[in-house]
C-alpha cells in the first residue's frame, strides 16, 4: 500500500497505480488495513533511524542508533506483533538491540535483528538501506529466481541462494541477511595483505571451517554448483560492479552475489576505462579450489559441460526473459530503459545459435574471466581501502584466522625421498616422507606437481631465497629420469632442511603430507557428476554432427596428454578430412598452455562433404611442433550427435 501512495507521481503507469489502491482500499477489511498500518509505521521508524544516523558524525553515530532504536522497542510494546514486510509468513514482535548495527558503507545501512514470534523460530536479520533504488535488485533477484526454477524443471539444482529484498519506497527498501555468510573480501582481508592475489585463499578458508572429510566434499560441491549458476546468471544479466565486496560465501559452500546496481553491461568506469574487465567473476583461486590446488584438473572439464549445460537451458526460454523484461522498460529503472538494453540480454542469449555454438561462446567466456588480472588487481584495491578503513582492533576476527607459516618447535618433516619413477599410468614419482616422530608415508607426485611448489613457495616467500628448481629446460636430452631423481632429491633437501617457515609452511606440509598412496587409491570416490576417469589412457572427447553437406566437429576436451618427458603439453588439434588433398582441409585449434587434461569447447567446420562414406578424420595433437598423439576416425562408423572420448595412439602412457 505504501509503495502505490509513492506511485501517484510516476507519469507512465500513474492511472494504473491509482485504481490499484483504490481497489485494495476498497477491498481490505480492518484487520487488513491495520496491519498495513503496522508495516507502514515501522518503515517510517527504520527510515527516521536511518536519517539520524546518516546525519550524526561519525564518533556520535553509535550512540544515536542506541538512542534511536529505543524507538523500535516502543513501537513493539504498543503494538506486540506484526508481519514482516520483507516476509509476510514471519511474525515479529520485538528487537534484539544488541545484535542491531550500521554499515560503514556510504548509504550506512542499518543492519536489525528482529525477535520471531514463533518461539521455535530463529531471529531474523535484515539490511534497511536508504538512499539506493532497490527495485532494480528486486528485478534481478526475481530473474535469477525464474532461471533457478527452470533449471530446476529440469532436473538441475543449481544450490542458488536468493535472498529477499524489498523496495519499500523511493530510495529505501529492506534486504535480507543470509546467515553465516560473509564477504569474499573479509575472506581475503583475513588471508594477509596479498589475500586476493593468492591462489589458494578460499580453499583454505573451507578448510578451516569445514574439519570432516564429507562437510569438506559437501562445500565443494555446493560451491561447484552455485559458482556455475551465477557465473550463467551474471553473464546473461551484464552485472557489473563485481569486487570482493559484494560476493558472499557461507561456510557450507553456497557462493552468491549482492548489490545489482550496475546490470546490462552498464559498467563503471574510471579515467574512461572500464573497471569491470571480465564477462563474470571466476578466478584462479576459484579454480584452485574446485580442482583441489590441480589435483583434479578434469573437476574444471565437469565445471566447464555445468556452466555450458545451465547456460542452454536458459536460452531455450529467451523469449520469456525477453518479454519479462520488456514489461519493465516503462517502470522508470535507471538501467533498463531503452531498446538497446534488451539488446544486450539479446546478445548474451544468443537465441540464434545451436548448443554446440552457444557451448563454445561459453567457454571462451570462462577462460576470459579465468585470465583477466584485473579482476585480482580490482579485488585488491577494495581490500586494501577496507583495511585502511577497518582501525585494527576491528580487523582481527576468530572466525577468520590469518594465513601464516609460523615455525613449530620441530619439523614436521624430517625427509623426503624418491624411491622410484613409475611411468606405467602416468609419470609419478613415489616419495617416502619420514615424519618427526620417525614413522613413515608413502605419496606420489607428478614433475608438474612439483613445479607448482616451487611457484607457490616463490609466491608466498618473495623476499626469500630458495633453492634452484631443475625445471626441464635445465635437463640433458638423455637420461633425464636419474638426473630428476637426483636434483629434486636434492631440492627436497634443502626446502625441508632450510628455513623453519619454509619447511613447516601449508603449502609445504600439504604437498607431502596429503594424500598418501593407500588413502588415494581406496578413496578416489568422484565427487561431481561428470566422467569419473577410471583409467590414465590419452583421450580426446568429441561431437560430430552432419546435416546439409556440413561436417561439424566439437572438440571438446582431452585428459591424460603428456610429452615424451612426462611434463605437460601447450597442446593444439590438428584436423585433417581425407582423401582431400591435407593443405585445403586442414583445421586447427588453440593451444591450451601447460595442461594435461585440456579444455577445448571449439568448433570445427567442413562443408560441402557431401557424403561420410569412404571419409576418414585424420586427428593429431600437437605441442608447438612436438607431436603427442592422433587417431583416424572412419566417420561412417560415428555415432553423430553425441559425446564420445575416443583414445589417442602413440602416445605417453
Amino acid at each position: 500500500m505504501g509503495l502505490l501512495k509513492d506511485a501517484q507521481n510516476e507519469a507512465y503507469f500513474k492511472s494504473w497505480y491509482q485504481k490499484l489502491l483504490a481497489a485494495l482500499q476498497f477491498c481490505a477489511g480492518k484487520a487488513l488495513s491495520d496491519e498495513f498500518s503496522k508495516e507502514m509505521k515501522l518503515i517510517e521508524i527504520l527510515g527516521g533511524i536511518g536519517g539520524k544516523v546518516k546525519s550524526a558524525s561519525e564518533l556520535q553515530r553509535q550512540d544515536v542508533l542506541k538512542k534511536e532504536i529505543g524507538r523500535l522497542e516502543e513501537f513493539f510494546q504498543s503494538i506486540h506483533t506484526c508481519h514482516l514486510p520483507l516476509n509476510p509468513a514471519v511474525y515479529i514482535k520485538g528487537i534484539d538491540h544488541k545484535a542491531c548495527s550500521y554499515f560503514t558503507s556510504n548509504a550506512l545501512p542499518l543492519k536489525i535483528t528482529f525477535i520471531n514470534a514463533n518461539p521455535m523460530g530463529k531471529n531474523i536479520s535484515i539490511i534497511f538501506k536508504a538512499g539506493d533504488d532497490l527495485r532494480q535488485d528486486m528485478l534481478v533477484l526475481q530473474i535469477v529466481q525464474m532461471m533457478d526454477n527452470i533449471w530446476l524443471q529440469e532436473g538441475l539444482d543449481m544450490q542458488m541462494i536468493i535472498y529477499r529484498c524489498l523496495s519499500t519506497g523511493k530510495g529505501q527498501g529492506l534486504v535480507q541477511m543470509v546467515p553465516d555468510a560473509v564477504t569474499l573480501a573479509k575472506i581475503h582481508r583475513h588471508a594477509g595483505l596479498m589475500g586476493p592475489l593468492k591462489e589458494n585463499t578460499i580453499k583454505k578458508w573451507f578448510s578451516q571451517h569445514n574439519h570432516l572429510k564429507a562437510d569438506y566434499e559437501k562445500a565443494l560441491s555446493n560451491f561447484f554448483y552455485s559458482c556455475a549458476g551465477w557465473c550463467v546468471v551474471t553473464f546473461i544479466l551484464g552485472v557489473c560492479d563485481r569486487h570482493n565486496d559484494n560476493i558472499m560465501l557461507t561456510k557450507s559452500g553456497h557462493m552468491f552475489h549482492i548489490d545489482f546496481g550496475k546490470i546490462l553491461g552498464h559498467a563503471q568506469t574510471f579515467g574512461g576505462i572500464k573497471r569491470d574487465r571480465a564477462p563474470f567473476i571466476f578466478t584462479s583461486e576459484m579454480e584452485y579450489f574446485i580442482t583441489e590446488g590441480g589435483k583434479n584438473p578434469q573437476h574444471f572439464q565437469d565445471f566447464v559441460e555445468l556452466c555450458c549445460r545451465a547456460y542452454n537451458i536458459v536460452r531455450r526460454h529467451s523469449q520469456l526473459l525477453l518479454n519479462l523484461l520488456e514489461m519493465m522498460l516503462h517502470a522508470g529503472l535507471p538501467e533498463l530503459s531503452g531498446i538497446q538494453d534488451l539488446k544486450y540480454v539479446y546478445n548474451n542469449l544468443r537465441p540464434q545459435d545451436t548448443d554446440l555454438e552457444a557451448t563454445s561462446h561459453f567457454t571462451k567466456k570462462i577462460k576470459e574471466s579465468l585470465e583477466c588480472f584485473p579482476v585480482k588487481l580490482n579485488n585488491l584495491i577494495h581490500t586494501l581501502a577496507q583495511m585502511t578503513a577497518i582501525s585494527p582492533a576491528k580487523s582481527i576476527s576468530q572466525n577468520f584466522p590469518q594465513e601464516s607459516c609460523t615455525p613449530s618447535a620441530t619439523r614436521s618433516i624430517q625427509r623426503a625421498t624418491i624411491l622410484r619413477f613409475s611411468n606405467r599410468t602416468s609419470p609419478l614419482y613415489l616419495i617416502q616422507v619420514t615424519h618427526n616422530n620417525n614413522k613413515t608415508s608413502l605419496t606420489e607426485k607428478s614433475f608438474e606437481q612439483f613445479a607448482k611448489l616451487h611457484g607457490q613457495l616463490h609466491k608466498q616467500f618473495a623476499a626469500r631465497t630458495l633453492p634452484e628448481f631443475p625445471h626441464w629446460w635445465h635437463l640433458p636430452f638423455t637420461n633425464s629420469d636419474h638426473k630428476r631423481f637426483r636434483d629434486l632429491n636434492h631440492y627436497m633437501e634443502q626446502i625441508l632442511t632450510g628455513s623453519y617457515e619454509i619447511a613447516n609452511s601449508d603449502c609445504v606440509l600439504e604437498f607431502f603430507l596429503s594424500e598418501p598412496v593407500q588413502q588415494t587409491l581406496e578413496e578416489s570416490s568422484p565427487l561431481f557428476f561428470g566422467e569419473t576417469f577410471p583409467d590414465k589412457v590419452p583421450k580426446v572427447q568429441l561431437v560430430i554432427t552432419y546435416e546439409d553437406v556440413k561436417l561439424t566437429i566439437l572438440v571438446k576436451h582431452m585428459k591424460n596428454i603428456h610429452l615424451p618427458d612426462g611434463s605437460a603439453p601447450s597442446a593444439h588439434v590438428e584436423f585433417y578430412l581425407l582423401p582431400y588433398p591435407s593443405e585445403v582441409r586442414r583445421r586447427k585449434t588453440k593451444s591450451v598452455p601447460k595442461c594435461t587434461d585440456p579444455t577445448y569447447n571449439e568448433i570445427v567446420v567442413y562443408d560441402e562433404v557431401t557424403e561420410l562414406q569412404g571419409h576418414v578424420l585424420m586427428l593429431i595433437v600437437k605441442s608447438k611442433a612436438t607431436f603427442v598423439g592422433a587417431i583416424n576416425i572412419q566417420l561412417c562408423n560415428v555415432p553423430l550427435n553425441e559425446e564420445k572420448w575416443y583414445p589417442l595412439g602413440n602416445s605417453i602412457i
